[in-house]
């Protein structure tokens, strides 16, 4: 027998969604119902739509009568009411009985939605949801935790029960689950209200590609570590880094290619960019493990330009329709193009690392002697660049036979680990990720190793990592990563979009992000 609950009968609203609303859903989570309609206060001043999480309530029976009281002050803010059982992904322990009178009482008390889960529903019956339905729209929603699935036959599902709103969520596992998403929004997002997205680290790129394919909504956290979902993006990072509501099918979408992609600070340095010029641009974090998936992405998104960051950089040169002089005498790329339906690479690093130098170092003096410690794309930018300015390159890395390969390309010498106390360089550079967030306390040498007049660390994220620390107190010349950093990203923008860069806007905006991190690490 299908479960029912009783729903007084009311003018059934209309289908769909009214005009104007928001694109962005605040879902909110709270133990107690004045916590969580507290955070609704604050939320309604953001011009969102607002979802109430009633099953993470102790008591979610007692939030109808709060919830009146939150819509008489606050009528222009839309809510939905969702009480999702254990069964469905939440943390109700009721009934499919008890979760629809929960959420007719919650109607009727003012909630313009209600989200029922596809199992649920189909249990229910039809007759049980178009009852509902006469209180508020009904949003129909399919969530699968485990991985991505077609969503065409679970729209079919959908269908036969006729909601307001279609809501498919499915987790990615990989890039490539973005695409799958993406497709199916592109083809029924336009015609009817369709919310549609991937869970987890993975599918952070289809929270922000939905709005370009027109649906309905995306949905944002009210905060760190208040995600109802994994990969929710804070709704200030939503609005102030990617500009979520301003993005449509005219966008143009860049993004940086990496894995692990999540300490990148390449998204707030070229949206602040794209902000400033007032540029209809997005750059987006694609996570990825293998290259490939990304750049075949390329055509079908479109993406129109790609930032290359580890382990990447010179596994995709082999991959593209051509490169230009430096980054094919590299073999490295940091930066890719889409032009004319093909791919195009370059390399930036190079200028991001003997700039810096170069206005530390004496011009026409005794050619300097460079330790390079590492051996893929950025340190291969070293090598070259500074070979190509008369350097002397010395290169120390974990794998001897990378660097001895490396060595003999660009002409320079290896060294052992063993040698480094006896040693003397003028500089130092660290092209390799020991030091990077989250292992901050790591170093590529140790203290009694360094032995130079100037040490850069290519690393930006922490802008003084404990290799700077240890060179700094030693008395060396420090050079942080965020020189390199702002510098090659600099030159991207210019190659991207034909305009001199932004760099004041773009540093700030790295600059005082990683400032507030240290803040809160403090505390």
């Amino acid at each position: 027998m299908p479960a029912t609950t009783m729903i007084e009968t009311a003018p059934v609203p209309a289908q769909g969604l009214p005009p104007q609303m928001p694109r962005i859903c605040l879902a909110l989570q709270a133990p107690t119902v004045a916590e969580l309609l507290a955070k609704a206060e604050q939320a309604a001043r953001e011009s969102v739509i607002i979802e109430l999480r009633l099953d993470y309530l102790n008591h979610p029976e007692t939030a109808p009568a709060r919830i009146r009281q939150f819509c008489e002050s606050n009528p222009d803010t839309p809510l939905i009411a969702t009480c999702r059982r254990q069964a469905a992904g939440g943390k109700f322990k009721g009934t499919i009985a008890a979760e629809l009178a929960l959420l007719a009482k919650a109607a009727q008390a003012g909630c313009r939605f209600v989200d029922v889960s596809l199992e649920t529903a189909e249990r229910a019956g039809k007759e049980a949801m178009a009852g509902l339905g006469k209180r508020a729209r009904l949003i129909l929603s399919y969530h699968d935790f485990e991985r991505m699935r077609d969503p065409e036959p679970i729209f079919t599902r959908m269908q036969k029960l006729k909601p307001a709103v279609y809501k498919l969520v499915f987790t990615a596992r990989s890039f490539s689950d973005n695409l799958v998403l993406d497709a199916f929004l592109q083809k029924h997002a336009g015609q009817m209200p369709v919310v549609g997205l991937c869970m987890g680290e993975w599918g952070v790129p289809s929270r922000l590609l939905c709005m370009r394919d027109e649906a309905a909504f995306t949905f944002a956290s009210y905060g760190a570590g208040e995600e109802t979902a994994p990969g929710q993006i804070d709704i200030r990072e939503l609005r102030q880094v990617y500009r979520v509501d301003d993005i449509n099918r005219a966008t143009r979408v860049y993004g940086v290619l990496g894995y692990p992609i999540k300490h990148s600070l390449s998204p707030r340095m070229l949206n602040a960019a794209f902000r400033k010029e007032s540029l209809n641009a997005v750059y987006l974090p694609l996570a990825a493990k293998k290259a490939e998936e990304v750049l075949a992405a390329a055509h079908t998104i479109p993406l129109s330009g790609l930032s290359v960051t580890i382990p990447h950089k010179t596994a995709v040169a082999s991959r593209l329709d051509g490169l230009d002089p430096l980054a094919k005498k590299i073999g490295a790329v940091n930066t890719i193009v889409r032009s004319n339906g093909k791919l195009y690479g370059y390399n930036t690093d190079v200028a991001g690392i003997v700039g810096p130098l170069e206005q530390r170092l004496t011009p026409g003096g005794t050619p300097p002697r460079v330790l390079v410690l590492g051996a893929g794309g950025a340190a291969r930018a070293a090598v070259f660049g500074l070979r190509a300015r008369g350097a002397e390159v010395s290169i120390l890395n974990r794998t001897s036979a990378r660097a001895l390969a490396l060595a003999k390309q660009a002409q320079a010498k290896t060294v052992k680990r063993a040698d480094l106390k006896k040693l003397p360089f003028d500089v130092i550079i660290n092209a390799t990720p020991v030091g990077m967030w989250p292992d901050v306390k790591q170093s590529p040498l140790k203290a009694d190793e360094i032995r130079a007049a100037i040490v850069f660390d290519l690393i930006y994220n922490p802008m003084q990592t404990e290799l700077l620390r240890m060179a700094q107190a030693a008395g060396a010349q420090v050079i942080s990563g965020m020189e390199m950093f702002i510098a090659q990203g600099a030159r991207q923008f210019q190659i991207w979009t034909g305009k001199p860069a932004p760099v004041a806007e773009m540093r700030h905006a790295v600059v005082s992000w990683l400032e507030e991190e240290e803040k809160k690490q403090k505390k």
